[in-house]
């Protein structure tokens, strides 16, 4: 998996690297088939962003988050792509059910 962390207008710190990697890895227990992530932190004027793209099999999930502080920001960008990720995951699952026309039809007599 690759993690690619950027900044715009803001320097990302070893302290935010490390707090985006924790967070992070809290959504890629979940889920096992994530290639790579893109995280954009990014600052206009008072307001603090976090976006990131996650890559998996077969799907892109684009998440962004904004709020005056940077931490509570990618609080709010982790907590809903965890629920995308679960909502993914379990559409994926749903997908392995037979179909209605090989199942047996009762004799009505």
């Amino acid at each position: 998996m690759n993690l690619n962390i950027t900044g715009h207008h803001v320097e990302v710190t070893p302290a935010i690297r490390e707090y985006v990697t924790t967070k992070l890895d809290r959504v890629i227990r979940h889920f096992d088939n994530v290639t790579s992530i893109s995280v954009i932190l990014s600052v206009e004027k008072l307001a603090q962003k976090a976006e990131v793209t996650l890559h998996v099999r077969g799907k892109d999930i684009f998440v962004e988050s904004e709020d005056a502080d940077m931490y509570a920001a990618i609080d709010s960008m982790t907590d809903k792509l965890d629920r995308q990720v679960l909502k993914y995951k379990q559409k994926n699952q749903n997908h392995g059910h037979d179909a209605i026309k090989h199942h047996q039809v009762p004799d009505e007599v």
